[in-house]
């Protein structure tokens, strides 16, 4: 009895084993890698177009000497006139961009851009002149020789090549600081006559890619364009020894090719 009690007590014993041995084993998870940070949207080439407005900072057009003569003998003296180009030109603005963008880590955006704009920024003026009396002569004055001359300045085109350097809010929507070096043309209404200066400008903006590959901008930017200018006839100002400086604000649009970055693939969050 005792006998067959063992033998069955064995047997139970290896079907036990044996059924414990067809069991799954369970093992720890495997150890996935981190995922790979996003692909940077921001880095490459891109082009586009924007339109906006402009308005003088600085009165663009003040007195300017005018040739006097005398109605006792004729004789020519140069004097101001109380004519005037007022301080509040403006006009729109519009034009073209090219840059390109490098995009460090996931929220540092820097670039370098130009851009070349039409303008039609305008002051106007008036030629009221004073009279003044003849210092020489007693009773006889001094009138304008031009008084039709200050009729104030136009700035007929401008471009810019600057930095960007700007944080991203988002990984689609960029603050940037912006600024450089700028040129334009600046022109006499009444002289018809133009040359071009150089300066610096600076400002910023904020900048959405909405979609792959496409992004608008809203910018800002103030602009210095030094004095100079040459000398006409009767060695008076012609009308454009001006010291341009004017504000602009425009908005645009900017197609990114990517080359030499990631292509752009908009992440949903």
């Amino acid at each position: 009895m005792k006998k067959l009690a063992l033998t069955v007590a064995t047997l139970a014993l290896t079907v036990g084993g044996a059924v414990a041995a067809d069991l799954p084993s369970r093992k720890a998870a495997p150890m996935l890698p981190p995922p790979p940070p996003p692909a940077p949207l921001w880095t490459g080439f891109y082009v586009g177009l924007n339109v906006g407005g402009g308005w003088t900072a600085n009165s663009v057009n003040p007195n300017q000497l005018t040739p006097y003569v005398s109605t006792a003998n004729g004789s020519l003296s140069l004097l101001p006139g109380n004519g005037n180009g007022g301080g509040n030109a403006g006009g729109v603005v519009g034009g073209g961009q090219i840059g390109y963008n490098y995009q460090y880590g996931s929220s540092i955006v820097v670039g370098v851009e130009t851009d070349f704009q039409g303008t039609s920024m305008s002051s106007g003026g008036n030629a009221n002149y004073i009279i003044y009396s003849d210092p020489n002569v007693a009773g006889a004055f001094l009138y304008p020789l031009a008084p039709g001359g200050n009729l104030g300045v136009s700035l007929s085109w401008l471009g810019t090549v600057r930095g960007r350097a700007g944080f991203l809010i988002t990984p689609t929507l960029l603050v940037y600081g912006t600024g450089g070096f700028a040129y334009g043309e600046v022109s006499g209404n009444a002289s018809n006559r133009s040359n071009t200066r150089t300066g610096w400008t600076a400002g910023g903006g904020v900048e959405w890619l909405f979609m792959p590959n496409w992004s608008a901008k809203a910018e800002y930017l103030y602009t210095d364009l030094n004095s100079g200018g040459a000398t006409g006839a009767f060695g008076y100002q012609v009308g454009y020894h001006r010291h341009p400086q004017f504000n602009i604000v425009r908005a645009g649009v900017n197609y990114h090719f990517n080359w030499g970055g990631s292509a752009p693939v908009i992440a949903k969050y």
